[in-house]
């Protein structure tokens, strides 16, 4: 189960206890033949694993129509109920070291939308900030910006790196100029000397640890990239990152 949800089964039943607790006669809409367990664990693999309806529901042994029913009842209540659990960038701690870096989000490929579409990445999607320890623990993830954003511009977007802050984290070659750790560039000029290169690889180390943090905000798969034009966008564009699910207590 945890491998599924990312949540144990006690993890599960608190999550399910909150939902109940906070959820209104009328959006108690999750589909009887599930329930309301099963109907979050659907949606919990759903985001975590980005898995289609169509096999979620064969495992379930109901519709894929149930399936669906089930995701657009429970995520707004999920997200509703751990809301309060979600570190936000007033909560870092100015003195503690972080690592930084930038993932995108894929998604369809929107024609109308071109500011999704990232140069970097040749494709479309979302792109987030991903804050981590040096220890690899996954502290917090900034709201997504269009994809066609640099790094730089996301992180001072959101408000988390303080010229206090900046000191302490590290960050890529994309992060330049920010005021944090960043590995050094090759001068046009020359080649790097063999202590920059020493220096950079130690930084290159430092950093493993934030693109592990990254991995695991992912959902396992990703949207397949199109040509097509369609409206109204994909829901999944402006999914955030249900790893946060893990830090809700059991109750």
């Amino acid at each position: 189960m945890y491998h599924t949800t990312g949540l144990d089964k006690a993890e599960i039943d608190g999550l399910c206890e909150m939902i109940h607790r906070e959820a209104v006669a009328d959006e108690r809409t999750w589909p009887p033949i599930l329930g309301l367990y099963k109907s979050v664990v659907v949606t919990l693999t759903y985001l975590r694993r980005n898995r289609v309806q169509a096999e979620i529901a064969e495992a379930f042994e109901v519709s894929q129509s149930t399936i669906s029913r089930a995701i657009t009842a429970m995520t707004g209540l999920v997200e509703r109920a751990l809301r309060r659990y979600v570190p936000s960038a007033d909560e870092l701690d100015d003195r503690t070291q972080y690592v930084v870096d930038g993932t995108l989000l894929p998604c369809w490929s929107w024609a109308a939308h071109p500011q999704l579409y990232s140069g970097k990445h040749k494709t479309t999607g979302l792109n987030v900030q991903i804050l981590g320890t040096l220890d690899g623990e996954l502290v917090w993830i900034s709201d997504p910006v269009d994809g066609s954003r640099h790094d730089t511009y996301c992180l001072r977007e959101s408000g988390a790196l303080t010229s206090n802050a900046a000191g302490n984290w590290t960050g890529d070659k994309g992060y330049v100029g920010t005021g944090m750790l960043t590995p050094i560039k090759k001068p046009a000029h020359r080649e790097l000397l063999d202590w920059e290169k020493q220096f950079n690889t130690r930084s290159t180390k430092s950093a493993t640890s934030s693109s592990r943090s990254s991995r695991t905000s992912k959902p396992g798969g990703s949207c397949t990239p199109t040509t097509a034009d369609h409206s109204p966008p994909s829901p999944r564009q402006s999914q955030p990152s249900w790893d946060y699910i893990s830090i809700a207590p059991r109750e």
